[in-house]
């Protein structure tokens, strides 16, 4: 613990009388002695399904009143020793990552204070982190505020330095503190901390995810990376997941800890549906076990010469995974991290007989046997842009069951697309009926219940006929992005029959207020394709079926709802007809119509 000694500047005789108080003499012996500890809790990729790094804080003695950091900086503030103490807890932070051989980044909060005070000297991080075998691009530096931060001038020019040396720059608790915004858009960080207080019970509250979904939106705009902090449950996980939030953190992934997990389970995680669905779903029957490859694991007490042996036999191997004693996967010895430590003279002879767990990658990607191919794509191919012959870890209740290449998962993927594009429709780029009858078809075989909703616009055609077909096409783009927009895209599907019919097949059990909320939101926008007097007079003149001229409306929507039994033994086609009859039946009403047909769920 000795590197962690800070050298202080000899006290007064104030500080050193026992007048000063209790406190301060506790406050002095902790930065005499470097009496910090340094718990880590992860910072979770939400893309990758990974950690992505750890957050070093500090902790004062247990057996001290300065156990809480709030204390201990506070009376560090007041002392006039905020620089001793952040260098402090920076070495703790950096020595703790150090020891532990964790991986990702390392995020170190610094005070702007203590950046602020005559006796801070730069470039001590910077030596420390060198003298440990480490580099500036391994870490964040996260600037803290809890007082009034008003010389940005001042801490624009040290942020800079930082980022001179390699470091990235975070700013904590966005929302919480004095300058809010403005300190976000003046020092531009690399990352953003939105506070707990905006997380905890966001999938509750509509205030809170609009506040979210503006910072999001800025962090963009910013080349900004966003950091949720506090998330307590699976529900406020998977809210952010689908709000596009990159990054998170809380205890509802790991508690701070002087130990951290390496690996999270994947059950924490949840694929987001922020993506638009474009309603090609009936990939779903294709799942990662079609690519998977059984190939042999090794423990982690294996050596490197049983590993060798393993790539000696199989010149198709190009990575094994290491498990522990329930076969979780810790980790890969990959064939060319391997192969070069023993291409070294007697390297072979000196490593061989090493443990396998000393050498290996433990930054890997794990996916579920039973995983979609289409869900597994963006994760494995963005986590391995500069690898593309790697292997990712198959697992199957959370435990080793092969291996998969990305080359196969990329080939597997090129195969799909050219399947979706034969049968979407050109102009929404929705599937049409071959996709939507096999989608039907898999329903029915889970005999999975599922509402059908068939969707018609009335008066379509007249409208085509005056405003031209481009005009159409904007018709029909429309509807199919209200019907998007207005799905579950996880569970939902939205097919294109033809022409102005679409087909919506709820799995969300909501459907009645969807369909709602799409005859809403068409009726809203559908006035601004028309001319401006078109509207005043309600309608248009065209010809009719007969070639007679004749007024028609503005158009509007017609829904009819069925709600099949799967286990009736029915067919797509019957599900089809059913769909259509209730088509049929909603318009004949007039205007804006849903019509649910219940009879046919008997």
């Amino acid at each position: 613990m000795s590197d962690n000694i800070v050298h202080l500047k000899p006290l007064t005789r104030d500080e050193s009388t026992t007048g000063a108080g209790e406190l301060r003499s506790h406050f002095f012996d902790i930065l005499r002695q470097g009496r910090v500890s340094a718990l880590f809790q992860p910072i979770v990729d939400f893309k990758r399904q990974r950690i992505f790094g750890y957050e070093s804080l500090i902790r004062g003695p247990s057996d001290s009143p300065l156990h809480s950091p709030v204390m201990l900086f506070d009376l560090a503030r007041r002392e006039e020793r905020l620089t001793e103490l952040d260098l402090l807890c920076r070495k703790t932070g950096i020595l703790g990552f150090q020891e532990r051989r964790l991986v990702g980044k390392l995020f170190l909060n610094a005070t702007p204070q203590g950046l602020m005070e005559p006796q801070h000297r730069s470039g001590l991080t910077l030596e420390f982190l060198h003298s440990l075998g480490l580099t500036p691009e391994d870490v964040v530096i996260e600037i803290t505020e809890q007082y009034p931060l008003t010389d940005f001038t001042f801490m624009d020019h040290a942020l800079s330095h930082y980022r001179a040396m390699g470091f990235e720059i975070a700013i904590d608790d966005l929302g919480a503190g004095y300058s809010g915004l403005r300190r976000w858009s003046e020092l531009r960080p690399e990352y953003v901390k939105i506070d707990r207080h905006f997380i905890q019970g966001i999938h509750e509250d509509s205030i809170k995810q609009s506040f979210v979904r503006s910072i999001v939106d800025i962090a963009a705009g910013l080349d900004c990376r966003v950091i949720a902090e506090g998330i307590e449950s699976q529900e406020e996980s998977a809210t952010l997941v689908d709000m596009g939030v990159a990054y998170g953190q809380g205890y509802y992934f790991s508690k701070p800890q002087s130990s951290p997990p390496y690996l999270l389970s994947k059950a924490l995680f949840r694929t987001p549906s922020r993506t638009r669905n474009t309603g090609l779903l009936w990939q779903s029957r294709e799942n990662i076990a079609d690519l998977m490859h059984k190939v042999p694991c090794l423990r982690e007490h294996n050596t490197l010469e049983e590993a060798y042996q393993l790539f000696a036999a199989d010149d198709h191997l190009t990575a094994v995974a290491v498990v522990d004693d329930q076969r979780k996967p810790v980790g890969l010895v990959r064939r060319s991290s391997l192969y070069a430590t023993f291409s070294s003279q007697y390297g072979r002879a000196l490593h061989g007989a090493k443990a396998v767990k000393n050498s290996m990658d433990r930054s890997f990607v794990q996916v579920d046997k039973f995983s979609k191919i289409e869900d597994v794509s963006s994760l494995v191919t963005d986590s391995m842009r500069t690898q593309i012959e790697a292997d990712f870890i198959i697992v199957e209740d959370g435990c080793y069951a092969g291996l998969g290449k990305v080359l196969g998962l990329l080939k597997k993927i090129t195969d799909l697309q050219i399947r979706n594009a034969r049968y979407a429709n050109p102009l929404t780029l929705l599937p049409g009926n071959v996709p939507i009858f096999e989608y039907l078809d898999q329903l029915i075989a889970a005999q999975a219940a599922f509402t059908v909703a068939y969707c018609d616009i009335d008066n379509f055609k007249p409208y085509n006929d005056v405003y031209g077909y481009a005009e159409g096409d904007k018709v029909i783009k429309l509807i199919a992005e209200i019907l998007r927009e207005n799905i579950d895209s996880r569970v939902d599907f939205v097919g294109h029959v033809g022409g102005d019919d679409f087909i919506v097949i709820f799995s969300s059990s909501d459907w009645m207020q969807r369909c709602s909320n799409i005859l809403a939101e068409f009726e809203l926008q559908i006035p601004d394709l028309y001319k401006p007097e078109d509207i005043l007079q309600g309608g248009i003149m065209s010809q009719g079926r007969e070639g007679e001229e004749r007024f028609f409306p503005i158009m509007t929507l017609s829904i009819g709802v069925v709600i099949p039994n799967a286990r009736n033994n029915i067919t797509h086609e019957d599900v089809a007809n059913m769909a259509s009859q209730a088509k049929h039946h909603a318009k004949t009403m007039t205007g804006y119509s849903l019509y649910v047909e219940r009879r046919v769920n008997s």
